[in-house]
């Protein structure tokens, strides 16, 4: 299971340092792809199979999120020294620049432009909680 945040920064060439604590979870196969939230997803490969075979089993209705999801899947190797390459097409669709911000979400993370996620949690905390939280005791 993934949990926290990492401050990072992408180099010159798109890569990123993986955080040593994430390391032995997330394995030297990755599977990069959009999230329709505007951040990327990063999925150690046997997560990734399970989420590809349940999104390919979805009904004609679903074709362009199955497009989002699969389409967009580029599959990556972490370097012998911890890092990854984040493509240029997946770099441009997440907004991402120099400084980013990794999150652990359970069986993956989410890999944001750092400056659109703060904008994305402090609008999104202004709201009212969502109604699944309403009887959820903290």
């Amino acid at each position: 299971m993934f949990q926290g945040p990492s401050s990072l920064n992408l180099d010159a060439k798109g890569r990123l340092s993986v955080p040593t604590r994430h390391r032995d979870a997330l394995g030297t196969a990755l599977t990069i792809t959009k999230h329709p939230h505007g951040c990327l997803m990063v999925f150690p490969r046997p997560a990734w199979e399970e989420f590809r075979d349940r999104i390919a089993s979805l009904p004609m209705g679903a074709q362009w999120w199955k497009r989002i999801f699969l389409g967009n899947a580029m599959d990556v190797e972490v370097d012998a020294t911890g890092r990854v390459l984040i493509a240029p097409e997946l770099r441009e669709a997440a907004g991402l620049s120099k400084d980013v911000m990794l999150l652990g979400m359970g069986a993956y993370l989410e890999l944001w432009d750092a400056a659109t996620y703060k904008a994305k949690e402090a609008e999104e905390a202004q709201g009212d909680m969502p109604d699944v939280f309403r009887d959820f005791s903290f």
